[in-house]
């Protein structure tokens, strides 16, 4: 089902991000909701960050990946399938287990998106 719906989204372009990954997809965008793919090559990341609206639901789809949070501090290891929701205001970031590669859809929302970085 949800290689059906990867396949059946058209792709929406790329947008520049403040860090540096493989590739980024973004595949819907509607008015206060974004859904994406996200490829980390071995040792790239997602920085620690916090988005004061929206939820991150992350679906791993190829890994093993690791999602860290804080506020309570937690590693989450996500395996292909596996899904992790990260609520609105909690700092996180995103890394391949080992710093190995992984891809994995992220659905943003609902509300307005921002990046606010907590390094």
């Amino acid at each position: 089902m949800l290689r059906w719906i990867l396949e059946s989204f058209k792709m929406l372009g790329t947008e520049e991000l403040s860090y540096k990954i493989k590739k980024y997809e973004r595949l819907a965008e509607v008015a206060d909701l974004r859904v994406s793919i996200l490829t980390l090559a071995a040792g790239d990341e997602v920085p620690w960050h916090r988005h004061s609206h929206v939820k991150d639901q992350f679906v791993c789809l190829e890994g093993p990946m690791q999602v860290d949070t804080r506020l309570p501090d937690e590693i989450k290891i996500l395996e292909p399938g596996n899904t992790f929701e990260v609520p609105s205001g909690r700092p996180h970031r995103v890394t391949g287990v080992d710093d190995g590669p992984c891809r994995f859809l992220i659905i943003q929302g609902v509300g307005n998106y921002d990046f606010i970085s907590c390094e």
